[in-house]
């Protein structure tokens, strides 16, 4: 019986572990967020035709993923080093990094409360999510390459 409560407490523990990576986390949050805009962005380009209820379904899911940013978590004291591209400026201007992740989340949550009605109001609507995603990028990320 010890035996096996130490190895479901080392399961456990190796579990948990996997879920603690930063950085493990918050490029799994932002590679949803790229797959969830890259879909909207079909719509808005016009390569995709526009569906009311499924570009809903698509500002809902992006919401969903804005609100699971937590920049506490994601971006914690030493976590600036590793394979990221996340900027030194995040831990310098913390406040700052954060101020554009709220803009984000209400630009969105807007987009969503309004439901787009047509590709010229998610045109409109999607700029200003995209301008939110230009700047955090342009300020708070080291460019790979």
């Amino acid at each position: 019986m010890r035996k096996l409560v130490i190895a479901i407490s080392m399961l456990a523990l190796a579990a948990s572990a996997a879920f603690a990576d930063p950085i493990l986390d918050r490029q799994a949050l932002m590679k949803e967020r790229g797959k969830i805009v890259g879909g909207i962005s079909k719509v808005v380009k016009d390569e995709e035709p526009f569906d009311a209820a499924a570009v809903l379904t698509q500002l809902q899911a992006l919401q969903a993923n804005a609100e699971k940013f937590d920049a506490d978590a994601l971006f914690p004291s030493g976590s600036d080093t590793g394979d990221t591209t996340a900027a030194p400026k995040i831990w310098e201007d913390m406040a700052g990094f954060k101020a554009v992740e709220d803009k984000y989340l209400a630009d969105i949550k807007a987009a969503t409360a309004a439901a787009p009605a047509d590709v010229d109001t998610l045109k409109t609507q999607f700029g200003a999510i995209a301008s939110n995603c230009g700047t955090c990028h342009q300020t708070y990320r080291v460019k790979k390459g």
